[in-house]
């Protein structure tokens, strides 16, 4: 009998499964406004139905990319969404342009898409995704 694709998991990987499992209620991943400063170049802005308010930079949410690519690379080397590649050790690194979207579609009433400058456009930014991984130090305590 083969055993590929069989993955041990930890308890504290099991318990983070679980958190990210439950379901938020309706009101909290159902935005009252949503701001996408893309002509500032800035991020995004999004006020919840239930109070809550979230801010993201485009570095952090290109870094943090929902697509199956992404998350595959990123569950590889250990990074959390929204934690940047290690920066190459080469001694003359090449200039690279920091992340934009150059396209926004909203997708139904439940997602954002992005295009970036970098070519990038799979992941679907989910407003439940989005929720859960707000940055702010509600969300965060530990945050500085």
């Amino acid at each position: 009998m083969s055993h590929e694709g069989i993955r041990i998991v930890s308890e504290e990987e099991a318990r983070a499964g679980a958190r990210e499992e439950q379901k938020l209620p309706a009101d909290a991943v159902t935005p009252l406004k949503v701001r996408i400063k893309k002509t500032e170049g800035t991020g995004v802005e999004i006020d919840w139905r239930d109070g809550h308010k979230s801010a993201w930079d485009f570095r952090w949410l290109r870094d943090a990319c929902p697509c199956a690519t992404c998350n595959d690379e990123r569950g590889k080397a250990g990074r959390e969404p929204g934690e940047p590649r290690p920066k190459p050790k080469e001694l003359l690194v090449m200039y690279q342009a920091p992340p934009r979207p150059v396209e926004v579609t909203l997708v139904g009433k439940y997602a954002v898409r992005f295009k970036w400058n970098d070519g990038h456009e799979a992941g679907l930014y989910s407003w439940d995704y989005l929720r859960r991984v707000c940055q702010c130090t509600a969300c965060h305590p530990l945050k500085v």
